[in-house]
């Protein structure tokens, strides 16, 4: 899984980053609210790990901006010293998926995540990187406000790479994800690449689709 924590305590912080590491999660994370958000809004996670009481924007203002602004469902276990009905509530109504309380078992977390990502994963839910969206539920695609006709390999071929953005995704499991063992031919991925690119990428300021030469392609906005 690829994970974000959001946690302003150090020494809690650094006890779930080792400890998800240890697990061959992929973890980034953040100490305050608004760090978090931005990562949260421009990248990608499976699950989100979100302390309530954080500095700038609290765990509470991070769930409803996120549903409710940003419009993503990226599944939120918030980690709360709070016992009280009320706080529990008040999270699971702005968004949250689950609740932890500290002290907790660390394999707690972990199995917490993993049951919530599965349960996830059998809902359709929206892609998002940086401005181009893609709602899986409805197969639509906007980038910024442009809604964009794509063929079905190149759907197949965007929901992949967004899917593992930003991270690059070699050539050998685009091809076996599409074809299987049955490529049409050596050129036949770079064709759709090309086609691809002249639909997300062409009409607009600056490029999401990028070769990596010898490995694969990303899909990302890398600064310039």
């Amino acid at each position: 899984m690829r994970i974000l924590v959001v946690e302003d305590n150090k020494d809690i912080l650094s006890l779930i980053v080792d400890f998800l590491t240890s697990q061959h999660h992929q973890v980034d994370c953040a100490q305050d609210g608004l760090t978090g958000l931005h990562l949260a809004v421009t990248q990608q996670f499976d699950i989100i790990v979100l302390d309530i009481m954080l500095p700038g924007l609290d765990g509470y203002q991070f769930c409803q901006k996120l549903r409710e602004d940003a419009k993503i469902e990226t599944p939120i276990i918030m980690l709360t010293a709070r016992d009280a009905l009320d706080d529990k509530l008040k999270g699971l109504k702005l968004g949250a998926d689950d609740y932890l309380l500290k002290p907790f078992e660390l394999s707690e977390l972990v199995a917490r995540m993993e049951s919530i990502v599965k349960r996830s994963n059998r809902i359709q839910k929206l892609l998002l990187v940086n401005g181009l969206k893609y709602n899986l539920d409805t197969m639509e695609v906007f980038r910024d406000a442009s809604q964009l006709k794509i063929n079905p390999i190149g759907m197949k071929l965007l929901a992949l790479l967004m899917q593992r953005s930003p991270y690059v995704v070699k050539r050998e499991f685009l091809e076996n994800a599409l074809w299987g063992e049955d490529v049409p031919d050596s050129d036949s991925l770079k064709a759709h690449i090309y086609q691809l690119r002249a639909i997300v990428d062409k009409p607009f300021s600056y490029p999401l689709i990028h070769t990596v030469h010898g490995v694969g392609y990303r899909i990302a906005q890398l600064n310039a």
